[in-house]
């Protein structure tokens, strides 16, 4: 089975991250520290790391340049996942060691297509007790990604329907 080390301070996040990839037979492990991730890489061996751009402790560029600066480390697939407010140069990530971007709310079709293609490229070695991910959508990993996407999107709409609400009532007046 692959594994997946999941980085995200959102427990939101992390409960449909899980969702999403278990349904697809990947084990995840999830942290929501860039510290953490950092100290389970040893022991969980992933063959992903999907993070935050910015968690606590340490950011995903932080990451990033350590598994690039990493024999061990330097080949494995990296995926930054960003809320739409994350300010930051998507060439800054990719120099910083990020194989793929996915800008928040994103669907589970699309992180699961990037696992599947950063997978195909680096292929498991032999003998290391890895079966190949097969991605299927079904239902349930479908309703987990549009509710994610509603629950990274919630914000923006609040505020907009708010300013929205405020402007009608104000021509009211």
């Amino acid at each position: 089975m692959r594994r997946i080390l999941l980085a995200d301070d959102s427990p939101q996040a992390l409960r449909l991250g899980e969702q999403i990839l278990t349904s697809q037979g990947f084990e995840v492990v999830s942290v929501s520290d860039g510290a953490v991730a950092l100290r389970r890489l040893g022991d969980v061996n992933p063959d992903v790391l999907i993070t935050d751009v910015y968690l606590p402790t340490k950011n995903g560029f932080e990451l990033a340049r350590f598994l690039r600066s990493q024999a061990q480390y330097r080949h494995l697939p990296l995926i930054f996942a960003a809320a739409p407010a994350d300010q930051f140069e998507e060439q800054d990530a990719k120099n910083a060691g990020a194989d793929v971007i996915l800008r928040k709310p994103f669907e589970a079709s699309a992180l699961l297509a990037a696992i599947q293609e950063l997978l195909e490229k680096r292929p498991a070695a032999v003998g290391d007790g890895h079966e190949p991910a097969k991605i299927t959508l079904d239902r349930s990993s479908i309703r987990a990604a549009v509710t994610l996407a509603l629950d990274s999107a919630m914000p923006v709409l609040i505020e907009e329907l708010t300013e929205r609400v405020v402007l009608a009532l104000s021509h009211k007046a």
